[in-house]
């Protein structure tokens, strides 16, 4: 029994070449779109390391105020800065004492005796001042 004409045969040789072709070309394309994307996750690594750093070095300084190269702020205007960033600190101390006495008013969870003894001393020493 034949499988075809040679021309059918040909005809589907034909196709299977050009399938192979398309398939090999596609690869290509796929390898080459792989190796693009590499490269652009590698300059994206490097691009964030460096922007880590600098967010490092720009945290830092804020924290640790001008260098030595830098000429000192203002002391009037560096001590108002500081009272307001005290102000701040304290009223959320008071919001977060206020919010635990609330909490043991509702009967919160029991904490460990040394926890009660601390929140005690800072409630009274919250009661004590002005």
């Amino acid at each position: 029994e034949s499988r075809g004409s040679p021309q059918q045969l040909a005809e589907r040789y034909a196709d299977l070449a050009a399938s192979h072709s398309e398939a090999l070309r596609q690869r290509e394309e796929r390898e080459w779109h792989n190796a693009r994307l590499r490269q652009e996750n590698a300059r994206l690594r490097l691009e964030n390391r460096r922007l880590r750093r600098e967010n490092r070095c720009l945290f830092r300084q804020a924290l640790l105020g001008p260098g030595p190269d830098k000429p000192p702020a203002d002391p009037g205007e560096e001590a108002e800065v500081l009272r307001a960033q005290l102000g701040r600190l304290q009223e959320k101390h008071r919001r977060a004492l206020r919010h635990l006495r609330r909490c043991r008013a509702a009967g919160g969870p029991e904490a460990s005796a040394a926890e009660d003894g601390e929140l005690d001393e800072l409630l009274l020493e919250e009661d004590e001042q002005p």
